[in-house]
């Protein structure tokens, strides 16, 4: 058989490779759903009372902005992350908004502190706070890691850890809108545990994670 009649036959049959949207479309469209989800949430359980009062005080607004771009950033940076040829500090690309947003938290305690003294200082318990970013974080993540799926193979974990960080953070946005939990260290420790938590269970399943969603995702 020569060689141009078996090239021939290989193409025959070939279907054209529809190109994969680049990582800022993918972002846009990962924010539009985390925030019709979110959102829902928010108008069902009814936004607080005093929501307007809440976001106009900079040391709540503060780390409501800052949650906000770890949402962002987060996403944007999981979605560089699962192109191949990408450099792996991408990965990084968090962690500024990250710092400001416990920052902003802190700052929140010390004028707690400042305020109404060591009953600032109380910590109480609020599963509820957990539930809710739990419970919308890890549907999110899974969301994430389907509109990755094609192309996050060589880096599972933290392609989807970051996807995980982006919806507990969004998440975390959408409680500050309607609980009445203003002690800034309660909101510290209960919203940064369920982040964190969402994030670990997001990084050790993001492998399993993938393969379940058709993706070749090796442990590496």
């Amino acid at each position: 058989m020569r060689s141009e009649e078996l090239i021939s036959r290989l193409a025959r049959d070939l279907r054209p490779v529809r190109r994969l949207p680049g990582p800022l479309a993918l972002t846009a469209a990962w924010v539009a759903l985390a925030a019709c989800v979110v959102g829902t949430a928010v108008l069902l359980m009814g936004p607080r009372e005093d929501l307007m009062a809440h976001l106009a005080a900079p040391d709540r607004a503060l780390p409501l902005l800052a949650a906000v771009a770890t949402g962002l950033l987060a996403g944007f940076s999981a979605f560089q992350l699962a192109l191949p040829d990408r450099d792996g500090r991408w990965g990084l690309l968090p962690l500024p908004a990250v710092l400001l947003w416990l920052t902003g938290m802190g700052w929140g305690c010390l004028a707690d502190l400042a305020r109404i003294g060591p009953a600032a200082l109380q910590l109480g318990a609020s599963f509820a706070c957990f539930g809710f970013i739990t419970a919308l974080g890890l549907p999110l993540t899974a969301g994430i890691a389907f509109m990755a799926r094609h192309a996050a193979a060589l880096r599972p974990g933290p392609v989807v850890a970051l996807g995980g960080l982006s919806a507990a953070a969004l998440a975390s946005v959408g409680l500050s809108c309607v609980h009445h939990l203003d002690a800034a260290l309660m909101v510290l420790a209960w919203h940064g545990v369920a982040v964190l938590c969402v994030t670990a269970v997001a990084w050790n399943c993001g492998p399993w994670l993938l393969r379940r969603l058709g993706a070749a995702a090796p442990r590496l």
